[in-house]
């Protein structure tokens, strides 16, 4: 498994980072490549640890031979490597950009020093796609059965993916006018770029697949399908419940970043615009980080990010050991570009939103704030007298989902349990009859990887009920 010296011969060495002065004229990729020869160098630092951590349930979630691949990457062997990683990672040129990694995390040589390089990944399939080794994958035969998968996130096109190369006849209906889901519309082309995306779905209708977009799935349109895959991620956004919520100018993070990316592919203004606004973004996660990242690029005239939470510490805590995912204090490149840009961190911790003042047309003028503590009861609770009034003509809500959407709920008259997501038949993924979900819909929120997992094993059990 690579060089058995490589680990201590060669410096951890990513990706390098476009200046923040130069990428936020822009949405184009953040990173730029390092070269094939560093790139098979960097493949060389996994080592044969024996117990590879990085295929753990503390790492990748789809379970991906990394030590293999790495392996044949320093041995030159680029076309063995992709091969073994098209085993079980189905889409690596989206993990490969937008996963936290926790591979990488898990490796062992994070314990003590710097992982191996995930971006060896990327490295791969993009590689493939250049030389021509990526090509559609049609089944020699049909099974004659239908099967429709509602949404095109990750976790619906990984279900359609595997189904597809089962020899079922798949139906993507998708509600958006582009196929992609979350990929398309609700990460920024920075970080994925939607031609990466798009030439994807061309793979995939290659293979057979059909994508029926501006579609809404129903129960009428899928009763003439042998079996039906709910993808419908967790789109219900949480609230802040606070007095002038519903004003002009307060807008969900996922409806932002959707019309942001609308205004990218088009080349014309977005609907919403941060352009010489004063912005708030609560909530201190990745898409918070996105909307940082996109209200910039807008050009917003100041830019402050509320957390409820305290600051994380900037090393593992005792209770925080590896290989968990280290729990520690982050600067995301949003973050560091608002810092080039104002000089300061946006970040305030410990603070929420108390209330939201309007002008006489309804329009959100200032946010006010107050800090947050935790009670011994582990409740959060206002610190009297730390109100501030902050001007903001531009409100994004990134506190994240509580589950399934109540029209798709009612629609297919599902019982939604304490996290809002469907129930399902006990360990499965079957909510009954031939219906069944996958995804953030089925889990709750959480990360594209752990969906396309998730897709995967739905789909798994989908083709077992049609046998």
């Amino acid at each position: 498994m690579g060089k058995a010296t490589g680990f201590m011969e060669r410096e951890r060495n990513e990706n390098p980072w476009r200046s923040e002065a130069e990428r936020i004229r822009d949405y184009s990729s953040l990173h730029l490549e390092l070269n094939p020869r560093e790139r098979q160098e960097q493949a060389s630092r996994c080592m044969n640890c024996g117990v590879p951590f990085c295929q753990s349930d503390y790492g990748c979630p789809l379970h991906n031979l990394i030590p293999e691949w790495n392996d044949l990457l320093w041995r030159g062997d680029e076309r063995g490597a992709l091969e073994r990683l098209l085993k079980t990672a189905p889409f690596p040129e989206f993990t490969g950009r937008v996963c936290p990694a926790l591979c990488e995390k898990a490796c062992n040589l994070a314990e003590k020093g710097a992982s191996v390089n995930r971006d060896n990944e990327l490295y791969l399939i993009e590689k493939g796609y250049e030389k021509g080794w990526v090509r559609p994958r049609i089944p020699s035969a049909r099974t004659g059965k239908r099967v429709a998968v509602a949404g095109s996130g990750p976790s619906g096109l990984a279900a359609a993916d595997r189904l597809n190369q089962m020899g079922h006849s798949v139906t993507v209906f998708e509600r958006a006018e582009y196929p992609g889901g979350l990929l398309m519309f609700g990460i920024p082309n920075m970080k994925l770029p939607k031609s990466v995306v798009s030439r994807r779905i061309g793979l995939m209708r290659e293979e057979g697949i059909v994508f029926q977009t501006g579609t809404e799935a129903t129960p009428e349109i899928l009763k003439d399908f042998d079996a039906a895959v709910l993808c419908g991620g967790a789109r219900k956004p949480r609230t802040l419940n606070v007095p002038g919520e519903n004003a002009e100018g307060v807008r969900f993070a996922v409806d932002y970043l959707t019309e942001a990316t609308r205004s990218v592919i088009g080349g014309d203004i977005p609907s919403v615009s941060a352009r010489g606004l004063d912005v708030i973004v609560v909530g201190g996660g990745d898409t918070g980080n996105d909307c940082v990242g996109t209200a910039i690029r807008q050009g917003c005239r100041s830019l402050t990010e509320l957390e409820m939470l305290p600051a994380p510490p900037m090393e593992r805590t005792a209770g925080n050991p590896w290989p968990e995912w280290p729990r520690i204090l982050r600067t995301d490149y949003g973050q560091e570009e608002a810092i080039t840009l104002f000089g300061k961190d946006p970040r305030i911790y410990e603070t929420t939103v108390k209330e939201i003042l309007t002008d006489a047309e309804g329009k959100i003028e200032a946010v006010q704030t107050v800090r947050v503590r935790r009670t011994p009861e582990g409740r959060m609770e206002h610190v009297p007298g730390t109100e501030e009034a902050l001007p903001c003509q531009l409100l994004l809500i990134a506190a994240g989902f509580t589950g399934c959407d109540q029209k798709t709920a009612e629609s297919f008259r599902l019982t939604l349990g304490s996290r809002g997501v469907p129930e399902t038949e006990k360990g499965s993924h079957r909510i009954g009859g031939k219906l069944f979900t996958a995804g953030d819909m089925k889990t709750g929120q959480s990360l594209v990887v752990r969906a396309i997992a998730d897709g995967r094993a739905a789909a798994d059990e989908a083709g077992f009920f049609l046998k």
